[in-house]
């Protein structure tokens, strides 16, 4: 089966448990970007509790624009801002060193565009999830899908998911209980080469 789903910012350990679970996963590049989604936002633990990290963007009618279309702004240093929040939230964490060095990159090369920054980023979890699911761009929206498509656009909203449900050992659980729904990074981080283990309980 495939899976035809938005393109998010460092998603959410239930799209990639969606990934996992089908054979190609479709990403919508014709759509309009809409706020308040993944498309520019993921959350990460802490020890204070949850952190969304969030990127800014350029000023316009972003709701009306092709995603293609829509612009980083980079008036201010997000990025920088983004991985200290990452490497202070997880840098004790068992897997953080592992990974890192081929993550960090990203918070310091600069993207114009939200849809290429997501794309280049996805591909890079991919790599080290291991993942075998063919990942591939529409060609073309399309309103309604057939079979073997399953369309999960616009199912994953932060505060709404899908009940996809995955347990791991988490860094701040004696102090905060289990965070579900968090960035793969959580998982990553915290579980290194068993996330795909993990990804594979539905």
């Amino acid at each position: 089966m495939q899976a035809l789903i938005e393109l998010h910012y460092l998603p959410s350990v239930p799209f990639f448990q969606l990934a996992f679970s089908h054979e190609k996963l479709l990403i919508e590049q014709h759509e309009h970007y809409q706020k308040n989604s993944f498309r520019n936002r993921c959350y990460i633990a802490t020890a204070n509790g949850l952190l969304c990290l969030s990127i800014p963007l350029r000023k316009g009618k972003n709701e009306q624009q092709a995603i293609l279309d829509v612009r980083i702004a980079h008036d201010e240093p997000w990025q920088q801002r983004h991985w200290r929040g990452i490497q202070s939230a997880y840098g004790n964490a068992p897997y953080f060193v592992y990974y890192a060095d081929a993550i960090a990159p990203f918070f310091q090369r600069k993207y114009d565009y939200l849809f290429e920054w997501n794309w280049d980023l996805l591909q890079l979890l991919f790599r080290l999830l291991s993942l075998d699911t063919v990942i591939q761009k529409t060609t073309a929206y399309d309103t309604e899908v057939q079979s073997p498509v399953l369309d999960y656009r616009e199912q994953f909203k932060p505060g709404k998911l899908p009940s996809m449900k995955v347990t791991y050992p988490q860094l701040f659980v004696e102090k905060h209980g289990f965070l579900p729904n968090l960035s793969i990074l959580d998982l990553l981080f915290c579980v290194g080469p068993q996330a795909s283990m993990y990804l594979s309980e539905n």
